[in-house]
């Protein structure tokens, strides 16, 4: 074969390969090698038809042939990296890529493939400028604008995402891509403009599954819950993803929906369907506390179940630990939570955080936090040392951990979203502790202690609740912080009205059936009274209409509301009513801190003694009732005396500043004194 007939094959087999007639390219390439088996271009683009016809490894073997007999061809560097980043080798491929740019700085495809490696190894950052320059090169590449998209999403820099992704929209308006700008507009919070675009996506392509996803997860952002369910069921009617996760959001919209019995049912299928799964797990053992229907025990029973079935096959793993031994020696405490962030948990968490002795402790917080906020930065103020382990796997923290010395390991979430419960079954600290996301168990044989107080586990009762040993603080379980000090109580509302407020702001997960009756009672033993609820529109409220059985206009509705409103609406309620079998907590504490009493029913599980335990460190416990009839005499007493009520509501706020629940250095230095206590008794076991 002739230099110009070698000439001619190679364009022949490039016009059948352009054409994707793979097999014809395959066989001019062979036959050009047959005659000049050291033709680099024939290897390389014979090891693009392998590449093609998905066999990675013979192509590295020839393109890599190719770039050693001519190794000053950008593109031969490229397509090399390609097929390295196919076989999963990202180092290797990487290391190809910057040597094509090497000898071609200008060079968009590189760049585009440069960025997809760096961002499989989790460089997202570096990614993100290998996208930009390919796209600065060449403004007309969607894919680099798609994936520049998707570095930015990994940063969290979803305003970023959100422009990037437009840009790929406007050069290729698909469904896929309407649904790429969809979340990147949810996660930065454009709830509305991110249900336009998946919306758009199913114009385009009505059954795309990615779409009804999006719109999905969308209106639960907004707390569409109606919508949320329906689109559920759709999902799972038509089996766009796997039964087990629709499942498991549909329980999740039904237990929002005040439908605890129903969520379980979900939670259970799911279960069922995917056995190992410990975030639906999760969800189940955690949504059993608002179940009328569950005692401690059966609720201790499914934690153990999550215990043997997700943290037990770790055991392995755990490792003798070689902490020393001294008893008084400055104490390293890790605290670990995806909510160090504007979230409940702060009201609690800033005020402990905040008073720590740092001559006796060395504070860690290890944070999972996705989006942090400015009180992500104002808690990380308060630590020694601060880890940002989001995306950081339970096997990599865990090594950290022990590598950090940790000697008391502090559990914030339990069975709580982002938890990092499988962390804690590797046991990466001598001691485990778990406080505040719930006054319950977690279930886990690694966990050794759990804090709780008197009034929620009276000395000598209770501790076969609970997998962990009970520490008892001596005053609260909880401590309190509103973090502002603006909207002071107001007067007594029914002064004004001429009639009494009862209400209810906590999560309408809480209100069931039988508090819904209770609360009846309530109402029909004060004729003139109101009830105001924090409610989702929709068949939630017409349930609370049909369950009361009173006159609609005495019933008052508000939704979710930014927390200034939610503070605000506290100013229409005159005595807030405490569901059952889980009382409110934080909100409870904002709502006597807004003024407004409590009236609370003890019930038969920790989380039904949670107004026990506030009331009776602000020295209120005639607020408390023993059972039925006494919670509807005690309404009926406090709506008839609206002296004492409007003197209770004037006081009240200046009460909780001097009791427990507001005293934060004495609350660090009740902690510190459990942390002690804990390593004693591991110093001397």
């Amino acid at each position: 074969m002739t230099r110009l007939s070698i000439d001619q094959t190679l364009e022949d087999a490039r016009r059948h390969h352009q054409a994707g007639r793979l097999s014809d390219a395959e066989s001019l390439y062979r036959q050009i090698l047959a005659r000049q088996p050291d033709h680099a271009e024939a290897l390389h683009l014979l090891g693009m038809v392998e590449f093609q016809n998905k066999h990675p490894e013979a192509a590295v073997n020839l393109i890599g042939q190719a770039i050693r007999i001519d190794p000053k061809r950008p593109d031969y560097y490229s397509n090399f990296g390609m097929v390295l980043a196919a076989l999963s080798r990202h180092a290797e491929a990487i290391a190809a890529y910057r040597r094509a740019l090497e000898l071609r700085p200008d060079y968009p495809q590189a760049l585009n493939n440069l960025g997809n490696s760096l961002r499989r190894t989790g460089e997202f950052k570096e990614a993100a400028a290998a996208f930009r320059r390919a796209v600065q090169l060449r403004p007309d590449y969607f894919e680099a604008h798609n994936n520049l998209g998707g570095a930015l999403t990994s940063m969290r820099d979803f305003s970023g995402a959100v422009l990037a992704y437009s840009a790929a929209l406007k050069l290729r308006p698909t469904a896929e891509i309407h649904c790429n700008l969809g979340a990147a507009l949810r996660d930065d919070r454009r709830l509305d403009e991110a249900l336009d675009l998946y919306q758009r996506a199913l114009r385009l392509q009505p059954d795309y599954a990615p779409a009804l996803l999006g719109l999905a997860d969308t209106h639960a952002a907004r707390g569409d819950l109606e919508q949320v369910l329906d689109l559920n069921r759709q999902i799972l009617a038509r089996g766009l993803r796997p039964a087990d996760e629709t499942e498991a959001s549909l329980g999740n919209a039904l237990k929002l929906l005040g439908q605890v019995g129903e969520s379980i049912a979900c939670y259970r299928r799911a279960l069922a369907l995917n056995p190992g799964n410990s975030v639906i797990h999760d969800n189940l053992v955690f949504t059993l506390y608002y179940d009328p229907a569950q005692d401690s025990a059966s609720i201790l029973h499914e934690h153990r179940q999550w215990d043997l079935r997700h943290a037990q096959p770790l055991r392995a793993s755990i490792k003798i630990h070689e902490n020393s031994r001294d008893p008084n020696r400055r104490l390293k405490i890790g605290y670990v939570s995806a909510d160090f962030l504007d979230h409940a948990a702060a009201f609690c968490l800033v005020p402990l955080l905040a008073n720590h002795d740092h001559a006796a402790f060395e504070i860690f917080c290890y944070s999972s936090v996705k989006n942090p906020d400015a009180m992500t930065e104002r808690l990380k103020r308060c630590a020694d040392v601060w880890v940002d382990c989001d995306g950081v796997s339970n096997e990599d923290l865990a090594g950290r951990i022990r590598a950090d010395g940790i000697d008391i390991l502090m559990d914030l979430s339990m069975h709580t979203g982002g938890n990092r419960l499988l962390l804690f079954a590797r046991k990466p600290a001598p001691v485990q502790v778990c406080w505040l996301a719930i006054a319950g168990t977690t279930g886990l044989e690694a966990m050794d202690y759990r804090l709780t107080d008197p009034w929620l586990d009276p000395p000598g009762q209770h501790d076969d609740w609970y997998s962990e040993k009970s520490i008892r603080l001596p005053d609260c379980f909880w401590v309190y912080d509103p973090l502002m000090e603006f909207f002071p109580p107001n007067p007594t509302p029914a002064l004004q009205n001429g009639f009494v407020t009862f209400g209810c702001l906590n999560n309408f997960c809480k209100v069931n059936d039988g508090v819904l009756s209770l609360w009846a009672k309530v109402l029909h033993a004060v004729p003139t009274s109101r009830l105001l609820l924090n409610c989702p529109e929709g068949s939630a409220r017409q349930r609370v209409r049909e369950k009361l059985g009173i006159d609609p206009d005495r019933l008052l509705f508000v939704a979710r509301q930014p927390r200034p409103l939610y503070l605000q609406t506290f100013h229409r309620i005159d005595l807030c009513l405490d569901p059952l079998p889980y009382n409110g907590a934080i909100t409870s504490l904002e709502s006597l801190w807004m003024g407004v009493p409590i009236l609370s029913l003890v019930g038969r599980t920790v989380v039904g003694r949670a107004g026990l335990s506030l009331l009776n460190n602000l020295g209120l416990p005639e607020l408390c009732a023993d059972d039925e009839a006494k919670f509807v005499q005690l309404a009926a007493d406090w709506a008839g005396d609206l002296p004492r009520l409007a003197n209770l509501r004037a006081t009240l706020r200046d009460r909780m500043k001097r009791s427990p629940l507001m005293d934060a250095p004495r609350f660090a230095r009740n902690v510190e004194a459990a942390y002690r206590e804990m390593w004693r008794r591991w110093c001397a076991g």
